[in-house]
């Protein structure tokens, strides 16, 4: 168990440097003329992700929840590619990626990386490591909880998205 907490404290601090990171290119965005989206449903956002690592701790203690090696080292395998399709996008977004919905006029939509086969790679990363992190160790009601509410947090994140990327488009084209 406690090199699950490990893990889990890993992804914690991972988690910390993301937000550092996207409040740096908040500020980056900001100052050339961005403007954000979706104010209201981020602290759900930030709320659901923060429940999902102490849970993940919390019911793997609790429920006596044990580890099934040929389950878990697979699963830890899906947490290790989730975190590089993350950064992945990252590193493709650059300034551009934010934890935030930021808009910058005149910049292009990004189609390199990633971005090239999915339109929200780094979803499909929120979606597999919140699925497989708490089944690491057996925290399936974990795992079923945050996949049901991160599906229906990512419909309102991906409409807030795509209209704010619209709205720049729409803005954007020549009268």
């Amino acid at each position: 168990m406690i090199w699950y907490a490990a893990l889990v404290l890993a992804v914690a601090a991972e988690r910390l440097a993301e937000l550092a990171l996207a409040l740096r290119n908040a500020r980056w965005s900001l100052a050339r003329g961005g403007t954000e989206a979706g104010r209201g449903h981020y602290p759900v956002m930030v709320a659901l992700h923060t429940a999902l690592l102490a849970a993940c701790l919390a019911e793997t203690w609790l429920a006596g929840r044990p580890f099934a090696p040929w389950f878990g080292w697979t699963m830890v395998a899906v947490v290790a590619a989730a975190q590089g399709l993350r950064w992945w996008c990252v590193r493709t977004l650059g300034r551009r990626w934010n934890t935030r919905v930021i808009v910058v006029p005149g910049l292009p939509l990004v189609t390199g990386g990633p971005y090239r086969w999915l339109r929200h790679p780094n979803y499909v990363a929120v979606a597999a490591e919140g699925a497989a992190l708490p089944l690491v160790h057996g925290a399936w009601v974990t795992a079923v909880l945050f996949t049901v509410l991160n599906a229906a947090l990512l419909t309102v994140r991906i409409r807030c998205e795509e209209g704010a990327l619209s709205r720049l488009a729409g803005a954007d084209a020549p009268a």
